[in-house]
């Protein structure tokens, strides 16, 4: 149980760091809360090696943590509608065996930028969808480099295991 504890203690702080990596390093698209999506990889690498709820635990963690440390309740509420629907569609498309690393990644990418953009639609207003063909692109962008360097870490973290 020490050890279990441990693990996760170390995945949400490591979750918790790349998200402040993220509030520190801007992507210049024009478009504000575009992120590379570091602290995503934390819940992929959890989904492949763990449970699907030790993986929602870590990410609501980590979006309630850094909500309080450098957000907002606004920004919080974005973060958990996007994490969690990237969460459930990540844990789709690895339960369904017929994605990689990498696809299982992008999907999540895109996920979390649709349950973002499907929050400011409801909250703003529906002309926020003339910002979805920038989110899907760069969604599958950062979601297909997450996925690479999470391809390239889960052969070495199952063998630690």
């Amino acid at each position: 149980m020490k050890r279990k504890t441990a693990l996760y203690g170390l995945l949400v702080a490591l979750a918790f760091i790349f998200s402040y990596i993220e509030v520190l390093v801007p992507i210049p698209v024009g478009i504000p809360g575009v992120k590379l999506g570091l602290a995503n990889g934390v819940t992929l690498v959890t989904l492949y090696l763990l449970r699907p709820v030790d993986a929602a635990a870590i990410a609501c963690l980590r979006i309630l943590l850094a909500g309080f440390t450098f957000g907002s309740p606004v920004s919080m509420l974005y973060s958990l509608c996007g994490g969690l629907l990237s969460l459930l569609v990540m844990w789709l498309c690895r339960r369904s065996h017929r994605f990689s690393v990498v696809g299982v990644s992008v999907a999540g990418g895109v996920a979390h930028n649709v349950g973002q953009l499907l929050l400011a639609a409801a909250l703003l207003s529906a002309s926020v969808v003339w910002y979805a063909p920038v989110l899907l692109l760069t969604g599958t962008l950062t979601g297909a480099l997450i996925g690479l360097l999470c391809r390239s870490l889960l052969p070495r973290l199952e063998k630690m295991r």
